[in-house]
């Protein structure tokens, strides 16, 4: 195999590419999953303590020491505030993870790109595949404590995933673009992460979009993660229906973002084998 081959990048190609390896993509993400466990006594069972752990301190911290309230608005529910809370940090480790880990996507595998006819774009597939069964667990724990703590879950629960999907996909197409960009600077591991934490407290994940001064709302809707997270909640704890016209139109700038990821590391891939 020629490494400094041409690869396809039209918009048909990620689909056809993730398609086809769609078998390697789940055994592979199996082995990233499991492989971030190994050694440990516990195992998978980690993936479920750690986000309800998360969970119990949340609303211990919140509700009983801080006593707070979510905005002018909410209601003397001593947990509102942590499920409230723990849902925008579930959107908000779900790009964090992926961002975090696809960097090094390329080069903790330099032997696929040596040695092996590989379809090297499946990489971070894996990455956003390993991020996102780990949302679906902490999900998971998220409608669990709502339930025991409300007894009853909004019907909205079933758009959830329409709701993540923009994320998703715009997760995939950043995922492409670091990993590609990994290979050539290795200073973008400690950039993203920098990022993570700045994008954490620029999200309304501790607060409300409304306790924002509204000559800064219009910025904090910029970030990615705020309509996401304002969704989320709606579907999840308010029971409203999502806004269709804004996920429509995040869906298609998500899926022209993605795009340009995947065309990036098309071709910039040729140059992977000589820097690595």
């Amino acid at each position: 195999m020629n490494p400094h081959e041409t690869h396809p990048c039209d918009f048909r190609s990620p689909f056809i590419s993730i398609w086809k390896n769609r078998r390697l993509i789940l055994q592979m993400t199996q082995r990233e999953v499991i492989g971030r466990y190994k050694g440990s006594s516990m195992g998978l069972a980690w993936s479920f303590l750690h986000p309800a752990i998360l969970l119990v301190v949340y609303t211990f911290v919140f509700s009983v020491v801080f006593k707070s309230r979510w905005g002018n608005g909410g209601s003397q529910s001593q947990t509102e505030f942590a499920i409230l809370l723990f849902t925008g940090m579930i959107v908000h480790g779900l790009f964090a993870d992926v961002i975090n880990r696809s960097h090094a996507a390329i080069t903790s595998n330099t032997n696929f790109v040596k040695r092996v006819i590989f379809p090297l774009e499946i990489l971070p597939v894996i990455t956003l595949g390993a991020a996102l069964f780990h949302s679906v667990i902490s999900v998971a724990v998220l409608l669990l404590a709502y339930l025991l703590f409300n007894g009853f879950w909004h019907w909205t629960i079933i758009f959830l995933p329409v709701v993540l999907l923009p994320l998703v996909i715009v997760s995939l197409g950043v995922a492409w673009f670091l990993a590609s960009l990994g290979v050539f600077l290795r200073d973008v591991g400690q950039t993203v992460g920098i990022i993570a934490m700045v994008l954490m407290f620029l999200s309304p994940i501790f607060y409300p979009v409304s306790a924002v001064p509204p000559i800064f709302q219009k910025w904090l809707m910029l970030n990615p993660l705020t309509f996401i997270i304002e969704q989320a909640r709606n579907v999840i704890y308010w029971g409203l229906m999502p806004e269709w016209t804004g996920l429509g139109l995040y869906t298609v700038l998500a899926s022209a973002i993605a795009w340009m990821g995947f065309v990036w590391f098309q071709k910039t891939r040729k140059g992977f084998a000589d820097v690595l």
